[in-house]
């Protein structure tokens, strides 16, 4: 009793030294690095692509024991509920699927006839329509797309292992770019810092891959990043954005070789979650899947993963069977809620202002449960948005902004130094102005009655 009471006090002695107050609600309990099981998607299947448009997750095409799909379903983590949407127009899977500016680009794939296609259809969420594009010059399946600078990269796949296209949806148009170092196909990937990661995957028939190949657009040139810890095929994978959890890339695949036949040699594929942290170039390991499977679909809401659909494999003896999955699986990242929110001053500015009132404009990354500002290292003020500094005294300032979200955890802005203007400063300024006219004037008018004077002689 006597420990928290002492305790207690240091908490009230240190809070009244700072400028961040100590917010009495308690934090929400974060269960980090954990997954917990959603409604799963209405249609069982392996080989979807899945994409985020508006914090909404569009699973579309695949494969089930009724063939290739064009099912396209919508589902919304906000109530844990799916809707149908409008069919794509080509049954496929294992196609390559990205969104650029809120539409869903379906390129590639496998189709009914077991035969690889090039086709691009693009869906609109908001008018529940799909449009025909330009088809990808190499038709392949087993392949990723990313998209950097607003144009979509197709790179690998099987039927063109060793191929780097293009699309410009704003022209309709491909052309192709430097091919990665290494040919793979069924690799997982993901752009960071508008860099494109190639992990994983297969480098040829039979040979896993755990390279980690990274591509720079704006160079076309590749580089190797640090190795996963261990090989993996049929993966996918999801990058964290730093807002409600550090970024990283969380790679979701098996890392056994897979086959079906008699039961010598044969295993289970064993799924791993790897992380990897861009930042350092290392990688640690996560928290696996509930649900065994592979093929299955990646998706990112506000910085927890989905994984959706799939395939499940059980060792029946002698055989491994293929089962499609309808599993929908949530992942809360390691250090879920211990990103503090970031926030940017936009006014003031590092400069004299000649007025005493000053607006004070700010950003926030994330929502805020407080915000406040520290002037001139003085206790900080609550404030709900963007406010006016009244009153300011003459001489220099500074001001620090504060934000809390709803873990408790506290950003700060940069501390930004600026001036008031003297008002005293400025008669002496004008009225040294008004002298100088007066004065220049005075010059003038007596050049001009000398000459006058000179004249008016001559002509006398």
């Amino acid at each position: 009793m006597r420990k928290s009471a002492a305790l207690l006090l240091a908490l009230v002695f240190l809070t009244a030294s700072s400028i961040v107050a100590i917010n009495p609600v308690l934090a929400p309990t974060i269960d980090e690095d954990s997954w917990t099981m959603k409604t799963a998607m209405p249609t069982a299947r392996s080989g979807l692509g899945v994409a985020v448009v508006n914090g909404k997750i569009y699973a579309i095409g695949g494969l089930n024991d009724d063939g290739y799909l064009a099912t396209c379903e919508e589902y919304d983590p906000a109530t844990n509920s799916w809707v149908a949407k409008k069919h794509m127009p080509t049954s496929r899977s294992n196609f390559a699927v990205i969104v650029v500016e809120n539409k869903i680009y379906a390129i590639g794939g496998l189709t009914g006839d077991d035969t690889p296609t090039g086709v691009n259809e693009v869906y609109d969420p908001a008018t529940d329509m799909w449009e025909n594009k330009t088809s990808m010059p190499t038709p392949r399946w087993l392949l990723q797309a990313n998209v950097v600078n607003a144009k979509i990269y197709l790179i690998g796949g099987l039927g063109g292992r060793h191929v780097n296209e293009v699309y410009d949806p704003a022209t309709d148009s491909w052309t192709t770019k430097t091919p990665p170092p290494t040919s793979v196909d069924d690799y997982a990937s993901v752009v960071v810092d508008n860099k494109i990661y190639l992990i994983g995957g297969h480098e040829g028939y039979g040979s896993y891959s755990n390279q980690n190949q990274i591509y720079d657009p704006e160079t076309d040139t590749w580089i190797s990043g640090q190795q996963a810890p261990q090989k993996t095929v049929y993966a996918a994978a999801g990058v964290t954005s730093g807002v409600m959890a550090p970024k990283r890339v969380y790679v979701l695949g098996v890392t056994e070789p897979i086959g079906i036949g008699v039961n010598i040699g044969v295993r289970v594929p064993s799924i791993i979650n790897q992380v990897f942290d861009p930042e350092n170039d290392s990688w640690t390991i996560g928290a696996s899947p509930l649900t065994n499977r592979i093929n299955m679909g990646v998706a990112v809401v506000d910085d927890k993963l989905y994984a959706i659909g799939g395939s499940t494999y059980e060792d029946s003896g002698l055989h491994v069977p293929h089962m499609p999955s309808a599993v929908n699986e949530q992942y809360t990242p390691i250090g879920y809620g211990t990103v503090p929110p970031t926030i940017r001053v936009v006014s003031p500015e590092n400069k004299t202002y000649v007025s005493s009132n000053v607006s004070l404009a700010f950003t926030v990354n994330k929502p805020a449960s407080w915000m406040g500002y520290s002037l001139d290292s003085q206790d900080n003020v609550t404030i709900t948005g963007n406010t006016t500094l009244a009153g300011l005294a003459n001489g220099s300032h500074n001001i620090t902004v504060y934000a809390k979200d709803e873990f408790e955890n506290t950003g700060a802005s940069e501390t930004v130094t600026f001036t008031i203007a003297k008002e005293t400063e400025a008669f002496p300024i004008r009225l040294a102005v008004v002298t100088a006219i007066v004065v220049a004037a005075l010059v003038l008018l007596a050049a001009v009655g000398v000459g006058l004077s000179a004249y008016l002689k001559k002509r006398k």
